[in-house]
């Protein structure tokens, strides 16, 4: 293995041993419980008046390999929801595409972690 990989394959145990929560992800009736770190994405456009817009996402970064619904290995999709329990309940977001971007990307070369895009939509305090 390079030297690149053996380095993403070491972040990623620390990212999942240290730096992570756990997470439902959500699409309709299917769901599975994943580590997920916490991150955050800038996406800036100008509209047709010159207009800057600024929106800033909140990411949740998985590994690739544990996006599993149903049994079958998926990809993240517009409208999908990932659920995260905080001090204040629980917080619902949704998959997003800000500013026409996609609404994940690897997050390394070699392709190990996703960085999914979301908004939040709901909080259900208890």
């Amino acid at each position: 293995m390079e030297l690149m990989g053996r380095g993403a394959e070491m972040l990623g145990r620390v990212r999942g041993a240290h730096l992570a929560r756990p997470v439902t992800y959500r699409r309709g009736e299917q769901s599975a419980q994943l580590s997920a770190a916490i991150g955050s994405t800038a996406f800036e456009r100008t509209d047709d008046h010159g207009v800057i817009h600024r929106v800033e996402s909140r990411d949740y970064l998985i590994a690739a390999a544990d996006l599993v619904l149903a049994g079958a290995p998926t990809q993240a999709t517009a409208g999908d929801r990932i659920e995260e329990h905080g001090q204040e309940g629980l917080h619902v977001y949704e998959v997003v595409a800000p500013a026409g971007e996609p609404v994940w990307r690897y997050s390394d070369p070699q392709r190990r972690t996703l960085r999914i895009h979301t908004k939040l939509v709901r909080t259900e305090t208890s």
